[in-house]
């Protein structure tokens, strides 16, 4: 991947060595003390926070109006399809550990273990990212950018509160994804209000007229990234243990959900574009550069200090989305003993996977520390961004081939086939970047399943 070293995923070869072996003893069914504290508001919220990026709507529009159709084709044979496909294993298997208990019901615990570590270890580099984003995002409306020491201690303060928060129990934790959904929902609002009002008086400043994807060899590689924008709705599923009636909550939650992601996507994309030349969207603080635009254009003042913030409660609230989630797969492979069991133990006061929490939590600190320590927080945010999109897509062609396998064959081979395209056109080098990209590429994701593979072996070896 572009600089970077392959994704640590000796960390889990790592914890298998260094804590404890796996003793031949009956775990106690874990999955029974959690907390059902997450109702249909709290998982409508849950998914928007976790789907949305409002970092896509500037890669979106730098890339021109071709990228609405692409938003619209990802919604109708990626997005549609994978709501489907989870409302339906959700039903099936409405257990704690979602996507990782699909596969290994599916195709075996290999398989399953596969696809758990490497949508874990996707997102141990999503977490970081999420809060550099939002940070940066406050640093170009309050004018500390420079302020490196200041960004990092704002990122620790807010990543260790929302731990904190999870750490204490879902009926805490979700509250961090319920004001994170809500300040997504009135971002995507505001800006198309912003954008329909400028488009009204005055037209809009990128000409919307071309809507063809452009076959250029550099942008290809965002094709890819339209498929990543739109993951998410799995991650509920993961914590069906700690949801109210899973197999309905779920499924109504993702369709629900989904239509504002869709509508906040392809709305929000038009809407910086109306405000702001295409070719001058920067990919990441493109969204305040239309906020700015808007505030100066429409006399809109204090709007982008108003989108700022809102964007860094957004980003802090996809933090303790994905943090919370996610620490539910380790949890759940604890319980099955291909991870030390320690991962299985529920906090005996909060009745929380704390772990995992609190492993995720150090690792995205040392992570923050080290990707701003020498580089600019630009350079540290692309960097986790290129670390995650593969190994955020690889799990899907399980969902989606345990969704074949399950019997929702046309849903499946749609995002199948998506899938495969946006794994293909993640392997070209985006622009400025040298075919060095590719090597690094096909290295790192060799390393992951290499790594996997030692660990598996090495717990079904403890588990005789």
């Amino acid at each position: 991947m572009r600089g970077c070293r392959a994704p640590p995923f000796g960390a889990f070869l790592f914890l298998s060595v260094t804590l404890p072996a796996y003793p031949p003893v009956t775990l106690p069914k874990s999955t029974e003390k959690l907390h059902r504290a997450l109702r249909l508001p709290d998982l409508v919220l849950l998914n928007i926070t976790a789907v949305v990026g409002v970092r896509w709507l500037a890669v979106a529009a730098h890339t021109g109006p071709g990228s609405i159709t692409l938003w619209v084709s990802a919604g109708l044979l990626f997005f549609i399809p994978s709501a489907l496909v989870v409302a339906g294993l959700s039903k099936r298997y409405p257990e704690e550990g979602g996507l990782y208990v699909w596969t290994r019901e599916a195709f075996g615990p290999w398989h399953g273990f596969l696809c758990g570590a490497c949508y874990f270890v996707s997102n141990l580099f999503f977490l970081p990212s999420a809060l550099l984003y939002g940070l940066s995002i406050a640093a170009v409306t309050f004018g500390f950018s420079q302020d490196k020491v200041l960004m990092v201690g704002l990122a620790l303060a807010i990543l260790w509160s929302v731990a904190i928060l999870n750490l204490l129990g879902a009926e805490f934790g979700k509250w961090t994804s319920d004001i994170g959904g809500i300040a997504t929902v009135v971002v995507g609002a505001l800006l198309i209000a912003a954008g329909w009002t400028a488009w009204r008086h005055g037209g809009s400043v990128t000409p919307l007229r071309d809507f063809v994807p452009q076959m250029d060899w550099g942008k290809l590689n965002f094709w890819s990234q339209i498929a990543l924008a739109f993951t998410g709705l799995e991650l509920g599923a993961i914590m069906a243990g700690e949801i109210r009636r899973p197999e309905r909550t779920i499924p109504h939650a993702a369709w629900i959900s989904g239509v504002a992601v869709c509508a906040f996507y392809v709305g929000g994309t038009l809407a910086v574009m109306a405000l702001m030349s295409s070719g001058q969207v920067d990919i990441i603080s493109g969204v305040m550069q239309a906020a700015q635009a808007a505030g100066t254009r429409l006399g809109w003042i204090g709007f982008p200090v108003l989108i700022g913030l809102l964007i860094l409660v957004t980003s802090a609230g996809g933090f303790g989305s994905w943090l919370s989630g996610c620490a539910r797969l380790p949890f759940v492979i604890g319980i099955d003993r291909y991870l030390p069991p320690a991962f299985a133990r529920l906090h005996p006061r909060w009745g929380t996977p704390h772990l995992a929490l609190l492993s995720e939590a150090a690792f995205s600190s040392v992570a923050i520390i080290m990707l701003t320590a020498g580089e600019s927080l630009r350079s540290g945010y692309q960097l986790l961004v290129d670390l995650m999109t593969v190994t955020t897509l690889f799990p899907f062609v399980y969902i989606f081939a345990a969704g074949w396998k399950c019997g929702w064959r046309v849903s499946a081979g749609c995002g199948l086939s998506v899938t495969a395209l946006a794994l293909v056109v993640a392997f070209i080098p985006p622009e400025g970047v040298s075919w060095l990209y590719e090597i690094k590429m096909i290295g790192g994701c060799a390393a992951v399943v290499v790594a996997a593979r030692m660990n598996y072996q090495y717990a079904v070896g403890q588990r005789k």
